[in-house]
């Protein structure tokens, strides 16, 4: 095939299609099919064979686009990590998707995270309970996911700057708490 019809087409579903308004859409449901496959392929080891409907809703419905640098989002609907800056990644949707659904949440739920990054992680929670209070160490991170989140209108996501070691004892207790950063202890041991 010759490379400039391979990047006219590569450009065609990564810029054109997703800007004429229903390719973010469709790249994010193919992206959910993705993760669901990967879901059962992988079941002996999770325990999961397919993920709850309210997970699938949820994935289906945040758009991963606004969670990205600019400059990313023709990948953000690709079923893997991409960076986000200061050295921190948004999680593949399949490991967004697994740890959301392990949690086993119901719509009046109060969660816990520890790790807001890019927010993405709480806006598919935040489709799912009734709140999230979610925690970044990273300040620039913290300030950007809190405005993002915001802007988007997920009134049920706060977003704290500081050390979530200790968690958020004056909103305790949480129906679930989810851990979506890495600790020092992790970075040292190789974990």
């Amino acid at each position: 095939m010759n490379r400039h019809f391979a990047l006219g087409v590569f450009l065609y579903f990564c810029c054109v299609l997703p800007s004429q308004g229903g390719g973010f859409d469709m790249l994010r449901q193919n992206m959910v099919e993705e993760v669901q496959a990967e879901i059962a392929a992988s079941s002996p080891y999770s325990g999961r064979d397919t993920l709850s409907p309210a997970v699938i809703t949820a994935m289906k419905k945040v758009e991963r686009h606004h969670f990205v640098p600019t400059w990313l989002a023709m990948f953000a609907y690709l079923n893997r990590p991409l960076p986000i800056g200061y050295g921190q990644t948004i999680s593949q949707p399949l490991i967004v998707a697994l740890m959301t659904d392990l949690l086993q949440l119901k719509d009046g739920d109060k969660v816990l995270e520890i790790g807001t990054g890019s927010g993405y992680q709480a806006a598919v929670l935040a489709e799912i309970v009734k709140s999230v209070y979610s925690i970044e160490i990273i300040e620039p991170l913290g300030k950007e996911a809190a405005e993002r989140l915001k802007s988007l209108g997920y009134g049920n996501v706060e977003v704290r700057l500081g050390d979530g070691y200790y968690g958020w004892p004056e909103t305790a207790p949480f129906d679930a708490i989810i851990v979506t950063a890495t600790t020092d202890t992790a970075i040292t041991t190789g974990l």
